[in-house]
């Protein structure tokens, strides 16, 4: 059915890497999509030598794009994480390094007319049901990938891709503190459940016995450490309304300590068992309004900077979000800037039956 192959713009976002495929040229059926994006990703395999996966979470994802189906957006994202070495599709969160790709890729694929020299993109995320406005840089009528903006976990220079979230709170949760509570205990570990555009657990790294300066193959190489946490996510899934998060990738586990290098946190996030090499654009907006909660974990290690900007520092360096905060103290919006490039456009041709785990 598909020996022709299925058109694809594979590029980076953010910090992650994924393929980016109009929702028209897929299956219709959730079921029969996601046998083919884990046939075109190479999964399961833990190196997807067979397919355009990294062989990385963070380089294992997709963006399905669409005509937007409401009036105050542009184009509808839904985002798909790929499992490497599973063969699982989840669509229990969204990504929002890959949505710094999907303004772009909208414009690249005819969904959206270029309006200027900066052309905004309305984002409807699908995975959340909410709007994320995307600037991207489209000079003489196009766009344009050559900015002077850097982001730590990225080498070179790009152009700016600035994103503003309103209404994240409680994005899949309902709430942002979906237990009422600052601080709930998970097996005698102090742990904020938030979620201000992605599920978050957010508890000590001292509390694991890290001090939040560890690698991240250190961490991974920590069974002890990563079976502790995953108990915890296990247990925190329910509390925070998601069910069953056994084969889901949310909530995200993210250990915090003091600042290194000037930031105002320090974190190591969980994806969920694998350690980031950065932070992931919405955990770090969580983290950082963790940070405003008196009495949680992040409260008490933050340095709060004085102009709302807060460097979410991660083991590759730091991400900068800003938060808008009401008078009365409430947060009320969000935002980042990202980079995008376009990788490569063309046609991707899908193994012709699901890979079986390698030996």
């Amino acid at each position: 059915m598909y020996e022709e192959g299925i058109r694809c713009l594979w590029m980076r976002g953010g910090t992650s890497k994924g393929a980016y495929i109009l929702a028209s040229d897929l299956p219709s059926d959730p079921k029969e999509r996601d046998e083919l994006l884990l046939r075109i990703m190479g999964s399961p395999d833990p190196r997807q030598i067979d397919g355009i996966g990294g062989a990385d979470p963070l380089t294992s994802k997709v963006a399905v794009l669409s005509p937007t189906s409401r009036e105050d957006a542009d184009v509808d994202y839904l985002f798909l994480q790929v499992f490497v070495d599973k063969a699982l599709v989840s669509d229990a969160q969204g990504c929002g390094n890959i949505l710094a790709g999907v303004g772009p890729a909208a414009i690249e694929r005819g969904l959206v007319p270029v309006a200027g020299d900066v052309t905004p993109v309305r984002v409807h995320m699908v995975n959340s049901g909410e709007i994320a406005v995307a600037k991207v840089s489209t000079p003489g009528g196009r766009v344009s990938y050559v900015g002077d903006t850097s982001i730590d976990g990225v080498p070179g220079h790009h152009a700016a891709v600035p994103i503003l979230f309103t209404s994240t709170e409680g994005s899949m949760c309902g709430s942002l503190l979906p237990t009422g509570n600052e601080v709930d205990v998970i097996d005698g570990i102090d742990a904020t459940l938030i979620d201000n555009g992605m599920p978050c657990v957010i508890m000590r790294a001292t509390d694991f016995g890290l001090t939040g300066q560890e690698t991240r193959e250190e961490i991974e190489a920590n069974e002890t450490v990563g079976q502790r946490i995953e108990c915890i996510r296990l247990q925190a899934g329910p509390m925070m309304n998601l069910g069953d998060v056994s084969t889901a990738s949310v909530p995200k586990m993210t250990l915090v300590s003091g600042p290194l290098a000037g930031g105002a946190i320090n974190t190591r996030s969980f994806i969920p068992h694998r350690v980031h090499t950065s932070v992931g654009v919405l955990a770090a907006i969580t983290v950082a309004t963790a940070t405003r909660l008196a009495g949680t974990p992040a409260n008490e290690l933050v340095d709060t900077p004085s102009d709302g900007r807060y460097r979410i520092e991660h083991p590759t360096g730091d991400m900068e979000v800003f938060l808008e905060v009401a008078e009365h103290g409430n947060v009320t919006g969000a935002g980042t800037v990202r980079t995008a490039r376009k990788l490569f456009d063309g046609f991707v041709f899908p193994v012709e039956q699901t890979l079986k785990q390698s030996s």
